[in-house]
């Protein structure tokens, strides 16, 4: 189950790490455009995954969607938006940092931003939650539109491990429509502290 929320995760990490300056709070539909993982072209692979858990989760008794949702932190799968994105909640806090997120807990913070006219560059070198992370990217805002690419090396204790991935995130409005906030539900999938 501590696999479903990986999987929640690792589909919405392109969008996380990439946040930037532009981002407004509120509901917004983020489609993967390309996402590699140790060379391997992972897009297909990773919206069947989701797909598969959807429909998985739909066929749940209430009782076990309940008790799903709860090992989640409180949120169902990501909603499908009606562009087949997956809708995510971008809280006041979040839009306030008007710089990168590397990770969705906000723990590891860029080592060096450079803005020029809409465009935002990134990098960073950071350990968090026995997790490092090396790498660059960049977001382009336009009106109510991000498309953000970002290259990345992660270490830990399953070994080295490359990404990169391309999204575009497309704002729907400030209501989130119940749909829980990404800082949030990166907490809630930590689980408890130890």
């Amino acid at each position: 189950m501590r696999k479903s929320t990986l999987v929640v995760l690792v589909t919405l990490s392109g969008t996380a790490f990439a946040q930037s300056s532009g981002l407004k709070p509120g509901l917004w539909e983020v489609n993967q455009i390309r996402q590699v993982m140790d060379g391997r072209d992972m897009t297909a692979q990773m919206a069947a995954a989701q797909e598969k858990m959807q429909q998985s989760m739909a066929k749940m008794t209430p009782e076990r969607r309940k008790q799903m949702e709860a090992m989640m932190g409180g949120q169902a799968m990501p909603a499908k938006g009606a562009g087949g994105g997956t809708r995510i909640c971008i809280s006041p806090a979040m839009a306030a940092r008007d710089k990168p997120m590397v990770d969705p807990e906000g723990r590891c913070e860029p080592a060096k931003v450079s803005r020029s006219g809409n465009k935002t560059s990134f990098e960073f070198n950071c350990t968090a939650n026995g997790r490092t992370m090396v790498g660059k990217g960049e977001s382009t805002v336009s009106s109510d539109m991000v498309t953000s690419r970002m290259d990345m090396t992660t270490t830990d204790a399953n070994g080295r491990h490359t990404m990169q991935s391309e999204s575009q995130m497309k704002y729907l409005g400030s209501d989130c429509q119940g749909v829980k906030p990404m800082d949030q539900l990166a907490k809630g999938a930590q689980g408890p502290a130890r």
